[in-house]
């Protein structure tokens, strides 16, 4: 796809984004904005299982037109069916692909530490208690990696915040091209992507162990994007397919380096 074509596509798909109120009433009308947020999880086997975290936003920032728009829930749950049929189909691994795609936990849930990675959607609208502050502490530093996705602009203040409290002494720093994270399967080769949200360049942070970038990430965040909405829609042709799976080779390196790191 020329390099021309590919900006316009991505600037319309960008568009549509911005159009959220449009954008939820095809996907209902397709039947793919309808997320059942209570499923039924899977016990551990030793399989690998996508773990979503479940959260309670302050009252007042659910997002979008449906109540079905759950700031954890977005994209749920087909960006992770669809991550875990890519991982099963370009990898030897055999991740676990239930009807949701995966479990869904609770910060302080005692589950969560029987799965080594866990995902959050919108963290600029997490605000976790103290409880759930204690439990997502302990699950990182029992070796559980996460990943943060889907907020952008001022959302970076209520998340920076909230990761103090759950890491005090840790610092997020960017996350340059050359860590291994990006190399743990695909050779990515750029970290630029077209915008998603309102011309914002897209960036990545991260938190290291002991603060060192050349020591074990432990969380990686996809600020100003959202490459679970790739994941989401990449079978039903409204995202570019250059988009989607620069999208897929994220996700399926972060789930590579989290199980060797």
């Amino acid at each position: 796809m020329p390099v021309s074509t590919g900006r316009r596509l991505a600037r319309r798909w960008a568009a549509v984004v911005a159009g959220a109120a449009a954008l939820g009433a095809l996907a209902a009308t397709a039947g793919l904005a309808v997320a059942d947020v209570a499923p039924c999880n899977t016990a551990y086997t030793g399989q690998l299982v996508f773990v979503r975290l479940r959260y309670d936003a302050a009252q007042g920032r659910r997002c979008g037109p449906f109540p079905q728009f759950i700031t954890w829930a977005h994209d749920y749950p087909r960006a992770e069916r669809n991550l875990t049929r890519i991982l099963e189909s370009v990898t030897y691994i055999d991740p676990f692909q239930g009807p949701y795609g995966g479990n869904v936990l609770a910060l302080d849930d005692p589950e969560l530490h029987k799965f080594p990675i866990a995902y959050m959607s919108e963290p600029g609208h997490w605000y976790p208690s103290e409880a759930e502050v204690l439990g997502l502490r302990r699950y990182v530093e029992k070796g559980g990696f996460l990943i943060f996705d889907d907020f952008w602009g001022a959302h970076w203040e209520n998340f920076e915040a909230q990761m103090r409290r759950v890491l005090p002494d840790a610092r997020l720093l960017p996350v340059e091209l050359v860590h291994p994270v990006f190399q743990s399967f695909f050779e990515i080769e750029s970290l630029e992507m077209e915008p998603m949200y309102y011309g914002l360049p897209v960036e990545f942070h991260g938190v290291f162990e002991d603060n060192d970038p050349a020591g074990r990430l432990i969380a990686i965040a996809n600020y100003n994007n959202d490459i679970g909405e790739y994941w989401e829609y990449s079978d039903t042709g409204w995202v570019p397919i250059d988009l989607s799976n620069e999208a897929y080779k994220f996700g399926v390196n972060y789930l590579m380096y989290a199980m060797t790191h």
